[in-house]
This record gives C-alpha cells, structure tokens and sequence, in this order.
C-alpha cells in the first residue's frame, strides 16, 4: 500500500476523513438507491414488453457469471467439496429463493408498481419470524418484552399488507403538471410507460407470494449454510439452478423465439443493471455493511429504499400514489421496526445469559438465532 509522509498510508488517511461508521452509512445509502433503482428498472423492462421469463434468465445468467470466479478464487479455502446432498439442497432453495421469488415478484410489480413492492417487502424479517416460530426454529417468548414486540410487529405487516391489497382508495398523489409535460417532451420517459392499467389485488396478492418465497429461502437456507459456509459458492449454484428453471418454463411459457431479442439500448440496460449491478455490486456492498454493522443495522435502512422508489416512480413513470397503499407502507414500517427493535433486545438478553471466558461473552450454538440475517446477505432474493 502507498504511504504519504510519516509511514501513513493513504488507506490510513481515508479512514480517518471518513470512520467506519460514516462508511457504513454511505454505503447503506448508495445501496438503498442502487435497490430503488432496480424496482424501477424492472418497472420500465416490464413496460417496455420484455418478457417474464427472459428478464430473469438474463439476470441470473450475469449474476451467475460474475459470481463464479469470485466464489472460485476466493473460497477455495473454506468450501466444502460438492455432493449429490448438496446440490440436491440447492436446486430445491433455488425454486424457492430464485425461481419462485423473482417469478412472483415480476407478476406483482407488473400489476402494481415499484412503490408499493418495495413496501411490502418490508415485511420479509416478521414473515420470516412467523415462519421460524410455526417450524419451531424459533421460540415464542410473550413473557418477555422482546416476543410481544416481535409479535405485535408482525400482526402490524399482516394489517399493512392487508390493507395494500384490499383497498386501493382514493389518489392522494400524482405527477404534477410541470412533471407531465416534461416526460411529454421526453422519448425516454414516455417508453417507460406509466402506472395505469393494472389488477391491483392480483398484484399484490404475487407481491406476498413473493415475500413469503423470500422468507421461505431465509429460513430453509439456514441449515445449509451451516454445512456449507462458502455463501458465494452457495448463491453461484443456485443461480445455475435457477437459470435452468426458468429455462424449462420457458419451453412451456415463451415459445416466442423474437421474445429472447434485446430490442433497444433501455431493454440491455435494465437486463444489465438487474445482474450486474442489483446481483452483484448490491451483493458485496450488503455483504460488507452486515459483516462490519449487522443485519439489524442493515435492515433499518430498509424503509429509506420504498421512499427512494416513491421519488424515482413518479418522476420516470408517473406514478400515483393511494390511500391504501400509504396507510399499508406506513403499517408494515411500524411493523418492521417493532420487529427489529425486538430482535435487538434479544441479542441483549442473550449476551446476559451466555457463559464467559475471563469475562468475555461466548457465544453458542444454542444462543444464535437461526432466523439471522434479517435480511437476505444475497441480492437474488430481490
């Protein structure tokens, strides 16, 4: 490394301009926008007429291949060697965490809008929870302050969910006139499409199968990735996977060979930024802000991506925005909160409760929450 005067080097000198903690904050920043981004990039692909199945394949094969030669040369050490138990685990996880997931997830959007898909997905941390409790991965501790705000955090994700899909409601928001007449003057925002025209129930009735596939794939992949820590490696295989899937759907669903063509520079783009960017750049930066801050720390920025589509959406495809889906969005981001907050009380009484080492907390496996992270480490639950 390069050093300034004195033996300082200049990794040094960044540190010291910005501390771990403004880094932290940054990059949970610049990655809410680059997860704003690809709900509405989809939005626009799916506007401008790409096809279901083909979106996906695309991204998955990006991701796929940018993964593969960091989760080769970088986990030599620590990945175990492959087995037919193994890979059989992956390819049902990619149904779950790959093919069922984005599947849903383009269904919903394409009959809702970026907004209120990214509100939803606020949701996953207390569906996850809900899930691990019926599984009895997780104990349920209403005795305890911690369980009854987990509980009550999820029954708010529940309302607020609810509420998106039954009662749309009046419009409280939309493009102003000033915003109209420019996308009126602009080609590119006007190939976009708007957000009119959609089975808003049927949207968000996907938009839920797609949380809960997102939730399913968080707590079915927690015991693998005990046996199989190489998480890499882990998210390659079930992006194979995952393309193979959605390949045999498409011999069944895409028969249209002209579907495959990328027709316009917006359409490579949107396919580009979905595996390059969301699937791979997304991926470090959330891998190193839960490694350094903690899945809670990273889960609290979640809200700040729905406000960042909200602002995206309505300039680039003038979106309006309900009652219902307002008062639903502010209910699950009470509910996550709550949720949160009590997965951080937990973490508290836990460390009160485990064995030392002269003095030092240790940490068990009886003590670890299955259910962690809260958030998926693995952009292709997007």
């Amino acid at each position: 490394m390069a050093e300034t005067g004195g033996g300082v080097t200049v990794t040094d000198k960044i540190k010291g301009w910005f501390p771990e903690r403004v880094q932290l904050h940054l990059a949970m920043l610049a990655l809410q926008f680059g997860y704003a981004g690809f709900h509405v990039v989809s939005r626009a692909a799916l506007n401008m007429g790409i096809s279901k199945i083909v979106f996906p394949v695309y991204r998955n094969i990006l991701a796929f291949v940018l993964l593969l030669p960091f989760a080769y040369f970088l986990e030599k050490k620590e990945r175990p060697p492959i087995n037919l138990n193994f890979l059989v685990q992956f390819f049902f996880l990619a149904i779950v965490g790959i093919t069922a997931n984005q599947a849903f997830y383009l269904l919903g959007l394409d009959n809702t809008s970026p907004t209120f898909a990214s509100a939803i997905q606020n949701s996953v941390p207390a569906i996850t929870f809900l899930m691990a409790v019926v599984l009895r991965i997780e104990k349920l501790r209403l005795d305890r302050k911690d369980g009854v705000s987990k509980v009550a955090g999820t029954l708010f994700c529940i309302a607020g969910a609810s509420v998106i899909t039954l009662y749309k409601g009046p419009t409280i928001y939309s493009s102003s006139p000033s915003l109209h007449s420019v996308r009126a003057a602009s080609p590119v925002l006007q190939s976009l499409g708007d957000a009119n025209g959609k089975s808003w129930a049927l949207g968000c009735l996907f938009l839920i199968g797609h949380c809960l596939s997102w939730s399913g794939w968080l707590v079915l992949q927690a015991p693998v990735l005990k046996k199989y820590p190489a998480r890499l490696s882990f998210t390659s295989y079930q992006c194979f996977f995952g393309v193979l899937q959605f390949l045999v759907l498409a011999a069944f669903m895409e028969r249209d060979i002209n579907a495959w063509a990328i027709r316009s520079g917006a359409e490579l783009f949107s396919v580009f930024y979905a595996g390059v960017v969301a699937s791979g750049i997304a991926f470090a930066v959330q891998i190193w802000c839960i490694d350094r801050g903690g899945p809670v720390f990273v889960a609290l920025y979640q809200p700040v991506q729905t406000l960042v589509v909200a602002l995206m959406a309505s300039v680039a495809l003038g979106e309006e925005f309900y009652l219902g889906g307002i008062i639903g969005a502010v209910l699950i981001i009470t509910g996550l909160y709550l949720v949160l907050w009590g997965k951080n009380e937990e973490r508290k009484f836990m460390l009160l409760q485990v064995p030392t080492d002269h003095g030092v907390p240790r940490l068990t496996g009886h003590n670890k929450s299955i259910t962690q992270p809260l958030l998926p480490q693995s952009t292709e639950g997007v």
